[in-house]
């Protein structure tokens, strides 16, 4: 036997792997020669590859991933005032055209005040009568503006004649029904944004650009029945995604969606997002689709230090973190929807705030975390008309379940509390005086809720308050607290009720609502502005970062 063996393939020694493109012979880990007896040596064999044809489905597949790469890249979504009238419009398509490197989903919101329009609109027919509803002024408004729209962008005024005439009946239905409900204002608001969207796409399709309108309730945009403040369910992302990504696979076009409505699971009817909920909207859709980005276009250079209207001098903030977002939205910013930031966050996708009216504004950059080393103060944010209550049992001492009958009373009441400080037999807090779009917290409920607490312990309320919200490095709270109380009691202000946000970005003032404004502005000038001369020693940067106080 010569001393030199080959190494022959038997057909029934190893498995053989067969895909259906190559055939794989897999061998053994280990050959342990010596325990195989000898045998006469054969040839080796041919390996046949065996190549499968090519079928169509297996080219729509993969046209299927090629067009998932060259997909959308970025959500754009465009607020009332950026949508205003037809000049702004086109301005918009501009804008939009401008970025030829981008393939976005653009979302819109209702053209101007339209919304404002038709809540006032829907009040008025409750009372005014059905031969009166279609002479209501609110309507006239609206149906001046849209039809004057579509006429100067050049669009068939068709796009939107069935919706005015819905609109119309369904302010007839109210009147003769004399009332509201929540479903119904749903239902009615939701005319705005189905307008402003049909005219955008049938202007982008009339100048040569592919569009598709979409209505969010139409493509998996499911809520719960939660109506005029709804909250978007899971089961939305993969659906919105699908629709989306094959309208594109299919017949690639610009999706022009709907911001701010959705569809209850259970009735199956238009619910809302709540006010600003556009931004919840271009947030679920980027979430959805795993998007590099998502921009949020505005009327303001991004996020800004302060209300441009009491400071005049407020900047714009480059980086935020979700967290200071969210606190920022919340505490009155009306930049962002409060909820808006949360897809974003779980998607780990940065949010842009760009200003429509200046596109070459850097804006503001959202983003999970930033460094904060430098950072003491990022904005600060004023809450107007708040109401205050004081409640204070010698009960609670030592006794479990006292602050659970106290935010019970709330729960049943529908009233949402912004801040809380709690001692062992006091609690402070604030009550949000938006419980509703159309109107601030009533007297009668105000009364309802003293009456019930009173069961439990002493009440006192405190009408027209402010809440100053200092959002930034509370890891520097110290420093903050220090130049802050420094300025109020420059200015002789009292603060009578303070709390730092388990969000650890927020420290939140109670003032009079008499003093906020002037607070404000002093505040804004102490961390942002020149020093005051008190401060004169100390160098405070750019941004709000501060050198240590000597």
């Amino acid at each position: 036997m010569a001393s030199t063996m080959q190494l022959s393939c038997s057909k029934s020694n190893f498995p053989v792997n067969l895909k259906p493109s190559l055939v794989h012979c897999q061998l053994p880990p280990r050959i342990r020669v010596n325990s195989f007896p000898l045998v006469k040596r054969v040839p080796l064999p041919t390996l046949e590859v065996r190549y499968r044809k090519v079928t169509e489905s297996d080219v729509a597949e993969s046209e299927s991933f090629a067009e998932t790469e060259k997909s959308y890249t970025c959500v754009m979504k465009f607020g009332g005032s950026s949508v205003a009238n037809a000049q702004r419009l086109k301005e918009i398509a501009n804008l939009v055209l401008s970025f030829p490197q981008e393939r976005p989903i653009v979302v819109l919101s209702a053209m101007g005040k339209t919304t404002n329009l038709l809540l006032l609109a829907g009040e008025k027919a409750v009372s005014c009568g059905v031969t009166n509803a279609d002479s209501i002024d609110e309507l006239t408004v609206i149906k001046g503006l849209h039809l004057r729209t579509v006429e100067e962008l050049g669009v068939d005024r068709n796009v939107i004649a069935k919706h005015l005439e819905e609109l119309e009946q369904l302010l007839k239905g109210i009147a003769m029904m004399k009332e509201l409900t929540p479903r119904t204002q749903d239902y009615l608001v939701s005319f705005g944004e189905c307008m402003s969207t049909r005219i955008f796409a049938a202007y982008l399709n009339k100048i040569g650009v592919k569009a598709r309108q979409y209505d969010a309730f139409d493509i998996g945009f499911i809520t719960n029945d939660d109506f005029t403040n709804a909250d978007i369910l899971e089961a939305t992302y993969p659906a919105v995604a699908k629709r989306l990504h094959s309208d594109w696979v299919s017949d690639p076009a610009i999706p022009i969606v709907t911001g701010f409505l959705g569809k209850a699971w259970k009735s199956c009817a238009v619910t809302t997002l709540g006010r600003g909920g556009s931004d919840l909207t271009a947030t679920t859709i980027g979430k959805a689709l795993g998007l590099p980005e998502i921009q949020v276009w505005k009327d303001v250079d991004g996020v800004l230090t302060c209300d441009p209207n009491i400071c005049p001098e407020a900047e714009p903030v480059p980086y935020l973190t979700f967290d200071e977002a969210a606190e920022l939205a919340y505490f009155g910013a009306q930049v962002l929807h409060p909820q808006s930031m949360r897809p974003a966050r779980e998607g780990d996708i940065p949010v842009r705030v760009k200003n429509s009216y200046n596109p070459k504004a850097p804006g503001t950059l959202i983003t999970k975390t930033r460094d904060m080393s430098k950072a003491l103060l990022t904005s600060i944010v004023l809450k107007r008309n708040v109401t205050m209550l004081d409640i204070v049992s010698t009960r609670m001492l030592g006794q479990f379940g006292f602050l659970a009958k106290v935010f019970s009373t709330f729960e049943d009441l529908g009233i949402s509390v912004d801040v809380v400080a709690t001692s062992e037999v006091s609690i402070s807090l604030t009550l949000d005086p938006s419980k509703l779009w159309s109107r601030e917290l009533i007297q009668q409920e105000l009364d309802h809720v003293v009456e019930e607490l009173e069961k439990i312990a002493v009440v006192n309320l405190l009408k027209n308050r402010s809440i100053i919200s200092l959002i930034g490095n509370v890891q520097r709270s110290s420093l903050i607290l220090e130049k802050a109380f420094h300025v109020l009691r420059t200015l002789g202000v009292t603060v009578q009720m303070i709390s730092q946000g388990a969000s650890k970005v927020n420290i939140s003032l109670v003032v009079n609502d008499s003093e906020a404004e002037q607070c404000v502005r002093t505040l804004h000038k102490a961390f942002f502005e020149s020093e005051l001369p008190e401060l004169e020693n100390e160098c405070i940067p750019a941004n709000g970062s501060v050198a240590t106080l000597s």
